[in-house]
């Protein structure tokens, strides 16, 4: 903030948005993006590995992990993808907290459901109450990036099995009969040839889960969309910094910021499909 901030009352034009641009809160708000790049940065390769692991249960030959595959892709898609986002971070932090108050306080004989509430001792809590604010913030983060990872896990596996049996059995028998390997097979035949077919629904897969991440702010993470209505909100005389209702003008800078993302993703995702289908006798190849 600029020295000439301290009074916001002695301030106008352009002065007055320069130091109300610059405040603690704002900076929070710039910060959120990085909050929400990260959440990409980091699901994606964990929803990809997910989906993966689904897909090759999906096709095991082994019948008790073949239907834990089918379990998981079906259970997902099957319930509305809300309802995972809210259950998996509250699941998640009662099993831990669980077993840290098993571990942590033995002699406690109380039972840990009373009635509708879950009480754990106070060692057992996670984070810790005396934990600062970071680690709150980051905690509440990971349950979030496993419930985003679960759920869009269980739709690349889906469209990793469909791709893999796109792949023309042909390709698959011509590289068994020069002397591969049913493993030479696979990872170098089968996995390279399904990325043709498995792109263009990972592309799709890729925009719901940046136009997904606005859900972080129902499950307690401070992003972009807490702060766009935090800041955009009507502000009294009661704040430095009063102003009307400004939040058409913030999320309308969201709206902005999720058409380039998008538009961006877009361009890169095409790129990589052209250069997939260079040389490839598929359907995705085009004539």
């Amino acid at each position: 903030m600029f020295g000439y901030c301290a009074d916001p009352d002695t301030l106008d034009g352009v002065r007055w948005f320069s130091c109300y641009f610059t405040t603690g809160k704002h900076q929070a708000f710039y910060a959120s993006f990085g909050t929400v790049l990260l959440l990409l940065a980091i699901t994606a390769p964990v929803v990809m590995v997910l989906g993966f692991a689904g897909a090759m249960a999906r096709r095991s030959g082994f019948a008790p992990l073949r239907w834990l595959g089918q379990i998981y892709t079906n259970v997902v898609r099957g319930v509305p993808d809300i309802i995972f986002f809210l259950f998996v971070p509250i699941a998640m932090d009662q099993a831990i907290e669980f077993m840290r108050h098993k571990i942590k306080c033995p002699d406690v004989t109380e039972p840990i459901r009373q009635g509708s509430d879950f009480v754990v001792c106070t060692a057992a809590k996670m984070p810790l109450g005396s934990s600062p604010q970071w680690v709150h913030e980051a905690y509440g983060f990971f349950l979030a990036m496993i419930a985003f990872a679960i759920v869009f896990g269980a739709f690349a596996a889906n469209t990793l099995h469909g791709a893999m049996n796109a792949v023309p059995k042909s390709q698959l028998e011509t590289g068994a009969a020069f002397g591969m390997s049913e493993r030479q097979v696979f990872w170098r035949i089968h996995v390279k040839q399904m990325w043709v077919y498995a792109l263009p629904g990972l592309s799709n897969l890729w925009m719901i889960l940046i136009k997904a991440t606005p859900l972080l702010f129902l499950l307690g993470v401070e992003d972009i969309v807490y702060w766009a209505r935090e800041l955009g909100g009507f502000k009294t005389t009661r704040y430095d910094y009063p102003h009307p209702d400004w939040r058409v003008y913030y999320f309308g800078f969201l709206l902005i910021f999720y058409l380039l993302m998008t538009w961006g993703s877009e361009r890169f995702f095409a790129r990589i499909m052209k250069r997939l289908n260079h040389g490839q006798a598929t359907v995705g190849a085009g004539s």
